[in-house]
């Protein structure tokens, strides 16, 4: 069935929405106008029906599975992706003393930051804005205030393409997690963590659906001004069902969990992206054409970003990969230049690809690139 869709499809190196495995596609596909015995789509069908409820329940143990996440965690499906978040920490868990420390590596932890500052004290524990955001900046456990609710940090930078080298020493001060754009992708101890959460439609399924991993003593804490669509208690408490959930967002977050359960779970897929990420590296690394603004040891496995010296090059770069079949290359509108977003499912050909578009195009406007 694949092969009539191969000369269609194009490399997908957006950043999110972003590329989905072939194979997950085609399953819902074969899934779309009746699920099962249904005699409907998950699109239709009540999220109170037994088919969804075991949809919903699959998603959940699918996930437990492949992050191994431990008993005493709740898996939430919430709506508003990772933005929905930014409000929902503080207002679930900045609830004891009212402060929280952020640590700023890129744009969206400084919104998380900024929303946060609207429900109570926060803190910048540690920044790299003032180098652009080309590093993670180290922390050790005295960079948190000792009465701080939680300490938030996005593990993985997706403008900026850095993701942390370590999980940070916050010793008992509960230890919060953006992982959008990389959740899923290697194995990572949930334990460490107070909350995981993403928004799933860059590396863990499509739009519109916000996963929150979170320790069971952690719920149960919320302002009484919280809404009900964004407490953690309620979610819980209703099996992530107080309200009608983003019904086809986890469904296609179940076929994603499981395809990578399929496919030899994180293990197997962190030696795969640690493939894609060293043969693009490696070759930034062994030529002058193209600048890589990263510090090696912060740079990310999902989201590599680099440019030429000037941006009108960057965008005929990013034209000419369009019509090669590489789409999705442009660099965010905060820092321009070109980013390539190599997630679980950019198979290591559509890197292959674009390395050797990427020497042909050096040569052609540099001949001794």
């Amino acid at each position: 069935m694949a092969s009539a869709y191969i000369m269609e499809r194009v490399f997908n190196f957006s950043a999110g929405p972003s590329t989905i495995a072939l194979e997950v596609l085609e399953k819902a596909q074969s899934e779309l106008v009746n699920y099962g015995t249904s005699g409907m789509s998950v699109m239709e069908m009540s999220h109170r029906s037994a088919d969804f409820e075991a949809i919903r329940a699959g998603a959940e143990n699918a996930l437990r599975k492949l992050m191994s996440i431990p008993d005493n965690y709740r898996v939430l499906f919430m709506h508003g992706g990772a933005t929905a978040q930014f409000a929902a920490i503080p207002l679930n868990l900045m609830t004891r003393n009212g402060k929280a420390d952020y640590v700023l590596s890129g744009q969206f932890s400084k919104k998380a930051s900024v929303e946060a500052a609207k429900y109570g004290d926060v803190a910048i524990a540690a920044s790299s804005a003032g180098a652009n955001f080309a590093f993670i900046p180290a922390t050790t456990r005295e960079s948190f205030r000792p009465d701080a609710d939680y300490v938030h940090i996005c593990y993985n930078n997706t403008i900026f393409g850095t993701r942390y080298p370590y999980i940070p020493d916050t010793g008992d001060i509960p230890l919060v997690a953006d992982m959008s754009s990389c959740i899923a992708s290697e194995p990572v101890d949930v334990s460490k963590f107070g909350v995981i959460y993403a928004g799933a439609q860059k590396n863990f399924g499509i739009a519109g659906l916000g996963i929150v991993i979170i320790r069971d003593d952690l719920i149960g804490h919320e302002r009484e001004i919280t809404p009900a669509v964004m407490s953690y208690r309620l979610a819980a408490e209703n099996n992530s069902m107080y309200n009608t959930p983003p019904c086809w967002s986890i469904y296609m977050t179940k076929l994603v969990a499981e395809h990578l359960l399929e496919q030899g779970g994180l293990t197997a897929a962190k030696e795969r992206n640690e493939a894609k990420a060293n043969l693009l590296y490696d070759y930034l690394d062994h030529q002058s054409f193209y600048l890589s603004p990263v510090d090696a040891p912060s740079r990310s496995i999902m989201n590599v970003v680099f440019r030429t010296e000037d941006t009108e090059m960057d965008k005929e770069f990013v034209a000419e990969a369009a019509r090669a079949g590489m789409k999705g290359l442009k660099g965010h509108k905060a820092v321009g230049g070109i980013r390539a977003s190599i997630y679980n499912a950019m198979p290591i050909e559509g890197v292959e690809k674009l390395v050797a578009f990427m020497k042909q195009f050096a040569q052609q406007h540099e001949p001794n690139a």
